[in-house]
């Protein structure tokens, strides 16, 4: 699809790149394929309310509570990948994150971008 020998250095190249920019050095767009998005929803469980409760009261980070953020984005990034290879786009463009509360029960993170099939120039 194109961007096979775009790595980085950093291991074997995905086969669809993820990136918060607007394009990606050495490749051109060759097709839109529009707005891809992956969501999910994660509650707390008590005990970590009740740890994250007490641990605000002294400060300092709330490990659990970043355990379960970090665990959600990257369940939400999963979700707009499959979607993206689904729709035949080998990159998305733009990538972001919108974090919000879901009515009190727990955290909903939403990764949005737009797909596209990119070509190396």
């Amino acid at each position: 699809m194109g961007i096979e020998e775009y790595g980085g250095g950093q291991g074997p190249a995905p086969d669809v790149l993820v990136v918060t920019t607007n394009d990606v050095p050495g490749y051109r767009v060759e097709q839109v394929i529009g707005e891809v998005f992956g969501l999910t929803v994660r509650s707390r469980h008590l005990g970590s309310q009740i740890g994250a409760g007490l641990k605000s009261m002294i400060g300092g980070e709330l490990k659990g509570l970043t355990k379960t953020l970090v665990e959600t984005r990257n369940q939400a990034m999963e979700r707009l990948v499959e979607q993206a290879r689904a729709r035949g786009a080998n990159g998305v463009l733009m990538f972001r994150f919108d974090v919000t509360d879901a009515q009190d029960v727990g955290t909903e993170v939403c990764a949005y971008g737009t797909a596209v099939v990119m070509v190396k120039e």
